[in-house]
């Protein structure tokens, strides 16, 4: 997830979850680095020799994104998905096995084409955001209105539009932490709105993304409630700027678009969760977690099945080790992230008055399977105190404590609104927006002593959480 500071549930949108690519040389001279310092802590060191020698999560992530595939919010496969980590669960030697169910709104994209009519006739490489409406049968031809961004589009009149296919550019910056994102992510979220006010039948967007492939990127978008809706589709990046140069000429442009998106009504989706409970403090609870769901396009490997085997497999390291958590560890794997953290929220709801007040700490692994680099603390002077004692036992893995505050996740937002203490291990995810929400977003992309490095780091903050005789919170 992304490394610079959230406020509120008000910054959904400048969130989601990385896989940076490191080069070999990088992967090397990383593995090096970590096999030539060692802790001076024995449990530390027992942990993470487990975790680095293996590929508790890689195996994890294998299993999941093989057998089932892709995981959309409220279909089949997320059911199938849930049934997995029921019984992946269960092999592991969790304790509490539990699935908490919620109802979701189902969606799917069906058929999907862009073609640029004049000044040439061009295919291009499109998809429908989550969410979108479809466009008439048959599709939608009409000249383009080109905008630079969309602050571009925010700021122009109202009205004026009318009958015209808006087209919304803008680059994202590539960053190690991800923050060109939430910039970017504006027009993807809030584009068809904007349009919608002027009168424009359709929106394209440039994908949201940091590659040049010919990929387009999907994700969620919303409407707000007293507008017309009309469809959305990103294009992919070089499409993208193929419409740039022609906008750029001077001359104008028709394009013909055909999204088939469409509701399929309620849909079960839920939250899976398995303990290792704790030995002098069960009552506390320290809650890792991730989101099993995922887009359709891919496999959900970078997001956020990596995210499931890294904290699965750092609590599996933690029972294999022998050694016993005075608290209890929670791992929770969040449905329908992707369409608006409905298991985070569903999560804060169920619990709220039953044991939210007993989690001690919380944090989720979703910005892919890229070497952590920084440790980040959440809110309060207690909190920070207590993570600030441990984090020197993260330097010998290349992990650095970072200035800021963290909510800790995607799906810990809910709980951080609710006064659940957080902390974050922050991801390299230089190469993480090349990937996400895209058909590459496959198994391939993770390198195995990345993830085990992360497995490791895991590992270690769930049991020096325990071990810690802080709770984490201002009283």
């Amino acid at each position: 997830m992304i490394v610079f500071k959230y406020s509120s549930i008000a910054v959904l949108a400048l969130l989601l979850a990385s896989c940076g690519q490191a080069t070999k040389e990088t992967q090397n001279s990383t593995q090096v680095a970590i096999e030539n310092v060692t802790t001076q802590n024995p449990e530390i060191k027992t942990l993470t020799d487990i975790a680095l020698s293996g590929h508790h999560g890689y195996n994890i992530t294998r299993s999941l994104t093989t057998e089932i595939g892709a995981r959309p919010a409220g279909s089949a496969n997320e059911a199938k998905a849930r049934k997995w980590a029921e019984a992946k669960f269960s092999e592991l030697g969790f304790k509490n096995i539990k699935t908490e169910i919620f109802t979701v709104e189902g969606w799917e994209r069906g058929l999907e084409s862009a073609q640029i009519i004049s000044p040439s006739t061009q295919n291009l490489f499109v998809t429908a955001l989550g969410g979108s409406v479809a466009t008439p049968k048959g599709g939608i031809q009409a000249p383009v209105v080109y905008f630079k961004d969309f602050e571009s589009l925010k700021t122009a009149p109202e009205g004026g539009l009318d009958g015209k296919i808006v087209y919304i550019s803008g680059k994202m910056k590539r960053a190690r932490d991800g923050a060109g994102y939430g910039i970017a992510n504006m027009k993807r979220r809030n584009g068809a709105s904007e349009a919608s006010k002027r009168g424009a039948l359709a929106v394209l967007i440039r994908s949201v993304g940091t590659d040049s492939h010919r990929f387009p990127h999907t994700g969620q978008m919303r409407y707000a409630p007293d507008l017309k809706k009309i469809p959305i589709g990103a294009i992919s990046a070089p499409d993208a700027d193929q419409l740039d140069r022609i906008f750029t000429s001077g001359k104008d442009v028709v394009i013909k678009l055909e999204l088939g998106a469409h509701s399929t009504g309620d849909k079960i989706s839920g939250n899976v969760m398995g303990e290792i409970v704790g030995t002098d403090h069960p009552e506390d609870i320290i809650l890792i977690g991730a989101h099993l769901d995922s887009w359709d396009l891919g496999t959900g490997a970078i997001d956020d099945g990596a995210g499931v085997g890294i904290v699965m497999g750092a609590a599996q390291v933690l029972m294999q080790s022998g050694l016993k958590p005075k608290r209890t560890i929670r791992v929770v794997l969040f449905g329908s992230e992707e369409i608006g953290l409905k298991g985070g929220f569903a999560y804060a709801k169920a619990h709220k008055f039953t044991d939210l007040d007993r989690h001690v700490l919380a944090t989720e692994s979703d910005f892919g399977a890229g070497k952590i680099y920084g440790l980040q603390t959440g809110k309060g002077e207690v909190n920070q105190a207590a993570i600030r004692a441990f984090a020197s036992e993260f330097k010998f893995l290349g992990i650095d404590l970072i200035e800021g505050e963290s909510t800790g996740g995607p799906d810990i937002i809910p709980l951080d609104a609710e006064g659940v203490p957080t902390i974050r291990l922050n991801q390299d995810g230089i190469d993480y927006f090349d990937l996400h929400h895209t058909p590459d977003d496959t198994f391939d992309k993770i390198d195995p002593d990345d993830m085990a490095q992360n497995v490791a780091a895991y590992a270690s903050l769930i049991w020096l959480a325990s071990e810690s005789s802080s709770k984490f919170k201002d009283k």
